[in-house]
């Protein structure tokens, strides 16, 4: 892998700049001339008046009532938040913005690159003085909130002049929800402020000064970000740590190599940025981790998305090993249990359920609002997912009994309130699937796809962990999965079917009218893997499904939506379309300096974001920068090379047929599996699985195509080729 990756000055906005982090702290690099701006985020930076708290009037029955009468007013009002239209009062909370640091390198002085060294954490940009090339590096620490500036300039404590812009400075946001302004620091060698909030604690950010050195410090604390800043600390001290946390880094997560350095270099980067954002020690990242911009309040808060985004953002971590950077999430998720009980009981009055809506602060603490999120429990389901899939990759089993199983069964103790059986099938009466139709009184239905496949995927789950843990499958479980059907069909002759056959509908009654940003009604094969389209009683449903997906269009697509595409492209073996996800995202979903955007950088393919008015592209709001995209990405490259279909592994079923030569090592898979493989000229020359621990290995043989099943002890390898 090439671990280095070049910017070229200028780089006009904060969310084209250089990325560092360290799961805590975010640092973007960015600016131009002889302008240097090192805008500096937190991802616990919180301000956590408002949001809405779940209560007795969030009864599901009640709901149900309104939804069936059509009572808009009613149904809205139950979801406000608890601080609308309350002067001086944010409506929910949200991560703050920090500010940034402003260094004016000097007359005469040009930026002209900036170069990544990913295995070493440094940032070195080059830039020029009169005639004279000079290199200034940049590391941030991994396990402090403490970053160090050095240049190989003689002179350059003369030259540069240091200016702070707390985001009190940059924006009149903060003065709308009733900060005070910031307390501003020069003592001798250390300067810097201190911005207190209404409620929480605030933030410290301070500069130290020594000859040819800057070091940048913060904390919640101000005695503690004084203290950090105040030891005596050395450039030599910090790059050694520093280097060899990121050498360890990428020794430990496997090699992909392909013939195309873009896919190369997604995989790389975004999997430089999944350390920055994740980390064992970290701090759980929402939907931009710790890269907070400087001149706005972030777009949904910064929050906790979990309807796609946060399962996005750590699907990185299992096929790359790196099983403790889930830690982080899940104990944040585990500490909301109490609220996630109450907010069960309050919605379908039982005792052992765990309800978790779809977007939240750190607290747990439901932003409100769209009512549609409230009450999307897939939201549930995925996380138990995730967690499931935790303990399949890693083998955790105290993890299992403790803490993922009852969470899973919580999560389907509300899932079987609301369901009703009718003697020959199940089914849910109110349902969401995603986004579709917003927050509208026609944005719900029965038996939305989305739910199902969620449903069924969580039953699966508890069926594995109850064998894992030689316990019996409860019998209930086993009944609904038997009587409730995988999908909404659009049938046969129905008015809303254009295709000679049926096809999977959003709910019932409810085809894909649209371009959705949502593939919701796709879960069942991703990423819920529930049907397989080789079953014969499936394969031509999925095919009319998918003629259906294709032909609405991406013109309502976001920036997450290209790899999630991309990933079901590969569940259906068309590895062509995977690839052209990808490279239609990094074209239109990322900037110039490898920002990876919610919205589109440009017309003519979706208009998310943007539109044309009078043959002009024109951005209807600011740059939003999500990250979910291009872990989603590094994920899609993952698949593409190795992935899992109904318990079965498959090698290399992803990649475009011009691939003759491509490669990965020691990937991960379900089952404590991993797997090596290699493609030259066109042939597979080599695929080898290694089991961590005794178990089953079924793999799709991709030469004969027969499906091979081995026993495997823990410790041993398989020859496939």
């Amino acid at each position: 892998m090439n671990k280095t990756l070049t910017w070229n000055f200028p780089l006009p906005r904060t969310h084209t700049g250089i990325l560092m982090g360290n799961a805590v702290t975010g640092l973007m690099i960015w600016g131009g001339g002889s302008q240097l701006n090192i805008t500096i985020g937190r991802s616990d930076l919180w301000d956590h008046r408002g949001g809405m708290c779940w209560s007795d009037k969030h009864i599901y029955k009640d709901i149900r009532n309104k939804l069936e009468a059509n009572d808009e007013v009613g149904l809205k009002a139950m979801f406000k938040t608890d601080t609308e239209d309350v002067p001086g009062q944010p409506m929910r909370p949200s991560i703050i913005s920090i500010g940034r640091i402003e260094l004016d390198l000097g007359t005469g002085t040009n930026l002209i690159d900036a170069i990544l060294k990913m295995d070493e954490g440094i940032v070195e940009i080059n830039y020029t003085r009169n005639h004279t090339n000079y290199t200034l590096s940049i590391a941030l620490e991994m396990n402090s909130q403490l970053a160090a500036i050095i240049s190989n300039e003689p002179d350059i404590n003369h030259q540069c002049h240091i200016k702070h812009r707390p985001f009190f400075e940059l924006s009149n946001e903060l003065q709308e929800i009733s900060f005070k302004k910031p307390i501003y620091y020069n003592l001798n060698n250390i300067s810097g402020w201190y911005q207190p909030f209404p409620v929480d604690d605030g933030i410290s950010v301070l500069v130290k000064e020594t000859p040819g050195t800057l070091f940048i410090a913060n904390d919640r604390s101000q005695e503690k970000a004084l203290d950090l800043i105040s030891k005596n600390i050395t450039w030599e001290n910090i790059i050694t740590t520093t280097q060899k946390w990121w050498g360890d880094y990428f020794l430990s997560i496997p090699d992909i190599i392909t013939p195309d350095p873009d896919i190369n270099s997604l995989y790389t980067y975004g999997m430089y940025k999944f350390a920055g954002f994740s980390q064992p020690n970290g701090i759980p990242g929402g939907l931009q981790g710790p890269w907070i911009e400087d001149y706005a309040l972030p777009p949904w808060s910064a929050d906790y998305h979990f309807n796609i985004n946060a399962q996005m953002c750590y699907c990185p971590a299992y096929k790359s090993g790196k099983y403790q950077h889930l830690m982080p999430l899940f104990d944040l998720i585990f500490s909301w249990h109490d609220t996630l009980k109450d907010n069960a009981k309050k919605f379908i009055g039982i005792d052992d359920g765990i309800l978790l809506p779809h977007a939240v602060d750190d607290r747990g603490t439901c932003m409100g609002g769209f009512w549609t999120g409230c009450i999307d429990h897939a939201c549930t389901a995925w996380i138990a997912d995730m967690m499931w899939n935790y303990v399949d990759f890693s083998g955790d089993i105290e993890f299992l009994a403790t803490k993922a199983l009852p969470f899973m069964s919580g999560a389907m103790r509300v899932y079987e309130e609301m369901l009703e059986f009718n003697g020959d099938s199940y089914s849910l009466p109110v349902s969401v699937s995603p986004e579709y139709r917003g927050s509208e009184m026609n944005a719900w239905g029965k038996n939305a796809s989305f739910q199902l496949a969620a449903i069924h995927r969580l039953i699966e789950d508890i069926e594995q962990a109850h064998l894992m843990l030689d316990r019996e499958v409860p019998e209930s479980l086993l009944h609904i999965a038997k009587y409730l059907p995988k999908a909404t069909l659009v049938k046969e002759g129905s008015i809303l079917s254009t295709y000679k056959s049926s096809r999977i509908a959003l709910w019932q009654d409810t085809d894909l009218e649209e371009s959705h940003r949502h593939h919701s009604h796709l879960a069942a094969i991703c990423p819920f893997d529930i049907i397989n389209w080789e079953d014969q009683q499936w394969s031509e449903i999925i095919s009319n499904t998918i003629d259906h997906w294709i032909g609405k269009g991406m013109g309502m697509w976001s920036g997450w939506c290209m790899p999630w595409a991309s990933m079901i492209h590969t569940r259906l073996g068309n590895g062509d379309g995977a690839k052209l996800m990808l490279d239609i995202w990094k074209r239109v979903f990322t900037n110039e300096g490898y920002g990876t955007l919610h919205d589109c950088n440009m017309i003519g393919l979706t208009l998310m974001g943007s539109r044309q008015i009078n043959n002009k592209d024109v951005a209807y709001r600011n740059e939003v920068m999500q990250l979910d995209a291009g872990f989603g990405a590094v994920t899609a490259i993952q698949d593409m090379m190795l992935h899992s279909r109904r318990g079965v592994l498959y090698v290399f079923q992803g990649i475009p047929h011009n691939w003759k030569n491509c490669s990965f090592t020691s990937m991960p898979c379900g089952g404590g599996f991993s797997v090596s493989a290699t493609k030259k000229n066109g042939v597979i020359t080599e695929i080898t699985i290694y089991a961590s621990r005794n178990g089953k290995c079924k793999i799709a043989n991709p030469t004969t195509g027969i499906i091979e099943t081995k026993k495997m002890k823990m410790g041993e390898y398989f020859n496939l080729i």
